[in-house]
Formats: structure tokens, sequence, C-alpha cells
């Protein structure tokens, strides 16, 4: 049995429905331009609460997908990718609160995204 610190337990699959990480890239592609989800938003559209690993998902597999359009809960981009997720967000015309600042983030009433 894996200890608590070998990282998150694996989310049970049904035999008839794709891998967690598809699933999870799958909804992270729908996500139209302009718009955002956060974390807990794709984990819950997936049934699942998971966020955690969705986080993970993304930084493993993300890059073959809008990943700028997934953020933290507060709005803010993923930790150290501000800067390129800015220019996508603008190219977007997403919507941003802060803009001009470090700690800008996107306004989640606007531009949050519900499949």
């Amino acid at each position: 049995m894996p200890s608590s610190s070998d990282g998150p337990a694996p989310v049970p699959e049904p035999d008839d429905e794709p891998p967690f990480v598809e699933r999870v890239l799958a909804v992270v592609d729908s996500i139209p331009p302009g718009r955002v989800m956060t974390y807990g938003d794709v984990a819950a559209t997936l049934g699942s609460r998971a966020a955690r690993m969705v986080g993970q998902i993304m930084a493993y597999y993300g890059s073959e997908v809008p990943w700028w359009r997934v953020v933290r809960a507060s709005g803010h981009p993923a930790v150290d990718h501000e800067h390129i997720a800015l220019q996508h967000y603008r190219a977007e015309s997403t919507p941003l609160l802060g803009v001009g600042t470090a700690r800008y983030r996107v306004d989640l009433r606007a531009a949050r995204f519900s499949p």
C-alpha cells in the first residue's frame, strides 16, 4: 500500500471512460478563447474533487492544450507562467483585473466558462 507521501491516489476509471488525463485535457481543449476555468471547475466537470490532480496533469501534459485558460481559484494564472499567459489573455481579450501590476488576475465573474 502506498504511503500518503507518494502523492495523490489515482482516480479509479470506469471501464467505458477514457483515462482521467485524457478527460482533463479534453475539457481544457473545449474552453473557448477569452474564457477560463479553475482547476476545481475542470475537476467538477468530470465529477471529481481532484483539483490538485488537474493541476498536476496540466503541469505534465498541458502544453498541447490552451493551458492559460485554466487558472487558480483566485483567478491568477499558473505560477511562473504569468508573463506568457498575459500575452495569451490579451490576444484573446480575456477580461482581466489589475492589469499593469505584477499580481494581475483573470476576472472570473466575466470570464468563467461552464461547459
